[in-house]
């Protein structure tokens, strides 16, 4: 079986929100909360921290580190080649892809989109469950071969496929790779849980103060519960634009 290994990009430059993954939620960092998270997935063999070499990541860096998890650092615009150097460090077969401003990511969902590339290892080479969106935009997972990911770094060459990582796979050259979406049977596109602005955070933050200590095991379905007879929670940040390439 091959290695799958989750790999959360993150770093302290924002530009909407500096600072955010370490920010303050439910008493614990961001990023804390969201790697305690994804410590229960199942279909997962290990986790790495991608950040940069700049100096200003070192609490990044120290978090990692806290947290039991692997760390990488590498290039701070050349996001591609960072995930790179981190999947061949931690000997990954298969990438998972989730970013650091995911704080309610859950595990469930992330080892469906897994089981999925897993599954069609003979069809696909890429799978996730945005190319479609039916989750809520923050319950992002892409995941792809190795093999995938170092075609994509030997053949990208935009600022653009350099600066995010799957780019060239479905926006440049999706005849290239042979992709599955992964959907849910309802359609929660509409609501918003990444946290890209003080909004974002407000709501989140609401969100792990009213499920309290359940929050760590609260999946995707325990989440909608609670928010979806909310519209108070809901209109905290449902006009935040989100942020394109």
């Amino acid at each position: 079986m091959k290695r799958r290994v989750i790999i959360v990009q993150a770093r302290m430059a924002s530009t909407r929100l500096p600072g955010k993954v370490l920010m303050d939620i439910g008493g614990k960092p961001m990023l804390s909360q969201q790697l305690g998270r994804l410590k229960r997935c199942r279909r997962v063999d290990d986790i790495v921290v991608a950040t940069t070499t700049n100096p200003e990541d070192d609490p990044v860096a120290a978090l990692a580190d806290r947290e039991g998890v692997r760390l990488f650092r590498g290039s701070e615009n050349d996001v591609l080649s960072r995930y790179a150097g981190a999947a061949r460090e931690a000997r990954a077969g298969l990438v998972v892809r989730i970013t650091a401003d995911c704080p309610l990511i859950d595990a469930e969902q992330v080892d469906r989109v897994v089981q999925a590339l897993e599954d069609g290892a003979s069809e696909y080479d890429y799978a996730a469950n945005t190319l479609d969106r039916r989750f809520p935009r923050g319950l992002d997972t892409e995941t792809f071969f190795i093999d995938t990911l170092e075609r994509v770094d030997r053949m990208a060459t935009s600022k653009e496929a350099r600066e995010h990582v799957t780019y060239f796979i479905h926006e440049e050259h999706p005849e290239l790779f042979r992709i599955l979406s992964v959907v849910d049977e309802e359609d929660h596109s509409d609501l918003r849980w990444t946290v890209d602005t003080p909004e974002d955070l407000l709501f989140v933050r609401k969100v792990y103060e009213g499920l309290g200590s359940a929050v760590l095991n609260a999946g995707y379905r325990d989440i909608l519960a609670f928010v979806l007879p909310r519209p108070d929670l809901i209109a905290i940040n449902r006009d935040v634009a989100q942020k394109t390439v």
